[in-house]
């Protein structure tokens, strides 16, 4: 469910703000001046909508619109058949996309049916409210960038451009231009398409180049932060099993994850996983540390869980290990400082791997609940952390990153906010390139649509009522499909 007191909150700003606009518009000496004022500055507001439009951009749009007029024509053309592409390959992302919810909807274990390719994003329950800066700035440069398309376009076919503006439509931010309509009307359905097809264009270009900065930042970045060393620990939730003065702190550099080693933060999940589906590793020790053990034994007794335990229950340093002397015996518990046993110890899977010497050795494994471990992470130069729960708490409990800076007066989290925005600009980009792609009343792709059937079905179809009611029906399946994906999505993102 969606959280209340976001309700709240929200709910509140919007009735603060609609009842004092009420109030002066209703107050005889404010009326006046605050509507001049309103007029003057371009804001207008309705119920949960804030909207601002200006004519200082229109030079901008201008002067862009007269660069190179031959690369701007293939430049426009090319975002010309993309949005036709677009157009049809919209309708079967959504198709599939609306597929995959009902089955989820149906299945018994929904996590397991795959992860789909859009989804509705809801604030405060599946985007985390510390990253609602990167989700609104980036879904505001998406919307400037989509329009500024239009515009540019509109201007190069001789359209005449009223102005640009930005709109907050519940807590949605958005971007938008005033074309004139009659100009758009003289112009040819070819023309039309370029200028309706610019946005998702735009969209696209925009995701690709935020991929591109994606995949290149390690490189761009290389004079001041290195990688492939590790991973650095930003950060380390308070009261985790990582925190502690014997885990891990800001600043750390982990490089192995018990014999897995970690270059990349990737590394780091995929070690996480390999450990949690292993059986648990086990160590090499001497014999004769084994022996002393035994000397003052403590019963070894069988928990509730199935596991045996061998140790004081007051003892928080030892813990109970499992072994073999040899094949043909059962396994035997001693009772051993885990610290202590597992700082100069090799990894082993049996006694065999730890007969490397004139010493004998034996294989000890930690007795352990079965999705639990015992995982010894090294992040020199400081003593191991030793880790002993279900793996995934261990890499919930910290945010590392790839970028170790080269000099000390650099920000660790830099680089982790500048990856963070690139993917919020590529997933939110490419988003609104799909959704205004689709062939739905009141987005691009009604237009679109239009255009490109008076552009290829004049000669085939003869009467233009008949174009467009073959039109007005593809609109009202293209509705249809966009509400029920928005609508079921938004049922399985705060019910489920």
């Amino acid at each position: 469910m969606i959280p209340v007191p976001v309700v709240v909150c929200v709910l509140g700003a919007w009735c603060a703000l609609y009842l004092a606009d009420t109030a002066l518009k209703s107050s005889s000496s404010m009326k006046s001046s605050y509507e001049s004022w309103l007029s003057s500055s371009g804001l207008s507001l309705s119920p949960f909508h804030v909207r601002w439009q200006t004519g200082l951009f229109n030079h901008l749009f201008a002067k862009c619109a007269r660069l190179n007029p031959t690369f701007l024509y293939l430049w426009f053309t090319a975002g010309m058949v993309f949005g036709v592409v677009a157009m049809f390959g919209s309708v079967v992302l959504l198709s599939r996309t609306l597929m995959q919810t009902l089955a989820q909807m149906m299945s018994e274990s929904p996590a397991g049916t795959g992860q789909q390719a859009l989804q509705v994003v809801v604030p405060g329950v599946n985007l985390p409210v510390s990253q609602l800066t990167y989700f609104f700035v980036a879904i505001l440069l998406s919307g400037i960038i989509h329009e500024f398309g239009h515009g540019v376009a509109a201007l190069r076919e001789q359209v005449r451009l009223n102005g640009f503006g930005m709109f907050l439509f519940v807590i949605y931010p958005g971007a938008f231009v005033d074309l004139f309509t009659t100009h758009l009307q003289l112009i040819s359905p070819v023309q039309q398409l370029r200028i309706f097809c610019a946005g998702v264009w735009h969209n696209f270009v925009l995701c690709v180049a935020a991929l591109t900065l994606l995949m290149l930042l390690p490189l761009l970045l290389f004079p001041l932060y290195a990688t492939g060393t590790g991973a650095l620990v930003t950060e380390v939730v308070q009261g985790s099993p990582a925190s502690g003065s014997r885990g891990l702190f800001v600043g750390d550099l982990v490089t192995r994850l018990e014999d897995c080693s970690v270059h990349t933060v990737e590394d780091w999940h995929s070690c996480i996983r390999r450990l949690s589906l292993a059986s648990q590793t086990g160590y090499c020790v001497r014999t004769s540390t084994v022996n002393r053990s035994l000397s003052s034994p403590h019963a070894a007794y069988r928990r509730l869980d199935g596991t045996m335990e061998c140790c004081n229950n007051s003892s928080l340093t030892d813990l109970c290990f499992s072994y073999r002397n040899n094949d043909l015996e059962g396994r035997m518990y001693a009772c051993l400082p885990a610290r202590k046993t597992m700082e100069a110890s090799r990894t082993c899977r049996s006694n065999a791997d730890c007969q490397t010497d004139l010493r004998p050795g034996l294989c000890v494994v930690p007795s352990l609940e079965n999705q639990t471990r015992l995982i010894r992470v090294r992040h020199p130069p400081q003593p191991d952390m030793l880790f002993v729960g279900y793996p995934p708490h261990l890499e919930h409990s910290v945010s590392l990153t790839n970028f170790v800076p080269r000099f000390g007066f650099l920000h660790l989290d830099m680089p982790g906010a500048i990856d963070t925005f690139c993917k919020y600009v590529v997933s939110l980009s490419g988003a609104l390139a799909v959704v205004n792609a689709v062939p739905c009343f009141a987005l691009d792709g009604q237009w679109m649509l239009t255009s490109f059937l008076e552009a290829a079905l004049t000669s085939l179809v003869v009467e233009k009522s008949n174009r467009e009611l073959l039109g007005f029906f593809i609109l009202l399946g293209g509705s249809a499909l966009l509400a029920a994906n928005v609508a079921l999505g938004l049922w399985m993102v705060t019910a489920r």
